[in-house]
């Protein structure tokens, strides 16, 4: 009977000094990734990377389209996902500038999943999809760079060679963008 309290005292001494050596409880924004991620079903024209193999709420997606204005570039967005995930969507950032008209010169991306559409039951999977999207369907009605959908809107031929210049590595109006080509 003595040894059963020791041992009940001792837990209770363990739990009072903190995890002392236990692994630390993942969260659920940790526990929710970990499923988005094992569940991702990427497009032959995506591919994640995560610089730290043990921080899946910071990770690298690599968009390279393989038709429409942006064919053969090579886009990469940082994912930052937060403690309030899924009920906040992760902040996305577009590391490649781009002439867009739904990403701007800072990288801010204009997807309404990421903004006022978001909810809880999408995932990372939605939005990576969202993103392609905007590779192949660019909204010129929901823009972040006003001078780039008012090209598309008015003039498509001057538009993609826009695009083709800036992926190539020159400058559109005053904007100098670095080559993003694959080939």
């Amino acid at each position: 009977m003595i040894k059963l309290f020791t041992l009940k005292q001792q837990k209770k001494d363990g739990e009072q000094k903190g995890s002392g050596g236990q692994q630390k409880k993942a969260s659920a924004a940790q526990l929710r990734i970990q499923k988005d991620i094992s569940e991702m079903n990427l497009p032959k024209t995506c591919v994640t990377e995560f610089p730290d193999a043990d921080d899946l709420l910071n990770f690298k997606l690599i968009i390279s389209p393989d038709e429409g204005f942006y064919r053969d570039g090579r886009f990469v967005f940082n994912f930052r996902v937060g403690s309030n995930y899924p009920h906040e969507p992760p902040k996305v950032k577009c590391a490649t500038q781009v002439y867009h008209p739904n990403i701007d010169l800072e990288g801010n991306v204009c997807l309404n999943i990421l903004r006022e559409d978001w909810n809880p039951v999408l995932t990372i999977n939605s939005i990576v999809y969202g993103l392609q999207f905007l590779f192949l369907e660019p909204n010129p009605e929901d823009p972040l760079n006003k001078e780039a959908a008012d090209v598309l809107q008015s003039n498509r031929r001057q538009f993609e060679y826009n695009v083709k210049k800036a992926m190539r590595g020159g400058c559109v109006g005053e904007t100098y963008f670095e080559c993003c080509l694959l080939k």
